[in-house]
């Protein structure tokens, strides 16, 4: 499976790719990621229809149904086990104690272009554990803290076809704050999931993309003191083969992949589009 050719798409992609356009109208603000010209030349992009709801489509291809099975979420409970450390800081009227928060699901669906068919499995988990600081003699508003210690995110799926060998895509975004030494309080935990699908022969990686730069309505450059999950990349050894919009919902396919393949990446793209726990806030 090739793509396009990583040195040009690369050149163009550090410029481009990362940069988004913010347009103010009244008080609402959107953003828009911007795909390298270079990238749009040799690609067509599908917008992709239904991606809050139970069925999606795209051009020729459509999802059958979405079936979910039971969301399970657990709110978080505390453990305030820190004897040792609440019997100093009760002095000066602060508990300490632990809160971990879970949620997994999973959904299943069939993809199909009217000749092929390709069924999708797919399972979602996270959790949270978080240390939270209250000032249990205080009336301030700002009373309490936390501070994560620990997120998982897994994300896998099975893409099953009758023709062609079964592909397994996973994707993970994992942070420690003490095997990884962050001495930083107020550590925000990106939403930078990658992974990779493969099917044992062949493989495709996912890489997040960011959008950080922006653009007023007057046409004013500007900076945002943050990054802004916009969707992935999708490439192989031979180069970039497909780029995934979370933000306007497309999927641009490198216009070399046969119909096989650009079944593959629409299975992948729409398993993207389909989760439920990492998409909430999309």
């Amino acid at each position: 499976m090739k793509g396009i050719d990583d040195r040009n798409y690369w050149q163009m992609k550090n410029v481009v790719l990362i940069t988004g356009t913010i347009f103010l109208l009244s008080c609402r603000t959107s953003i828009k990621m911007s795909i390298p010209e270079v990238f749009k030349e040799q690609a067509t992009m599908q917008h992709v229809k239904g991606t809050g709801a139970n069925r999606m489509s795209f051009g020729n291809v459509s999802t059958s149904r979405i079936k979910r099975g039971l969301q399970i979420s657990n709110p978080g409970w505390k453990d305030a086990y820190y004897f040792p450390e609440n019997f100093l800081l009760n002095q000066i009227g602060i508990q300490k104690s632990e809160t971990i928060e879970s949620e997994k699901s999973k959904f299943r669906y069939t993809l199909s272009d009217g000749k092929k068919h390709m069924e999708v499995f797919a399972n979602e988990k996270k959790m949270v554990r978080k240390v939270d600081y209250e000032a249990y003699n205080s009336k301030s508003i700002f009373n309490s803290f936390e501070q994560v210690q620990q997120y998982a995110y897994l994300f896998s799926a099975v893409i099953k076809s009758d023709t062609t060998p079964n592909w397994e895509l996973m994707m993970t975004n994992n942070y420690d704050r003490f095997k990884e030494h962050d001495t930083n309080p107020f550590t925000i935990i990106k939403r930078s999931d990658h992974g990779m699908a493969t099917n044992g022969t062949d493989t495709i990686f996912v890489k997040p993309l960011s959008i950080q730069k922006t653009e007023s309505a007057d046409g004013k450059p500007g900076k945002l003191p943050f990054t802004i999950m916009s969707g992935y990349e999708l490439s192989t050894s031979g180069g970039v083969i497909a780029v995934v919009d979370m933000i306007d919902k497309n999927i641009w396919f490198y216009n070399e992949l046969d119909e096989t393949e650009r079944m593959q990446i629409s299975a992948i793209g729409t398993a993207l589009f389909a989760r439920r726990i990492h998409n909430v806030n999309w």
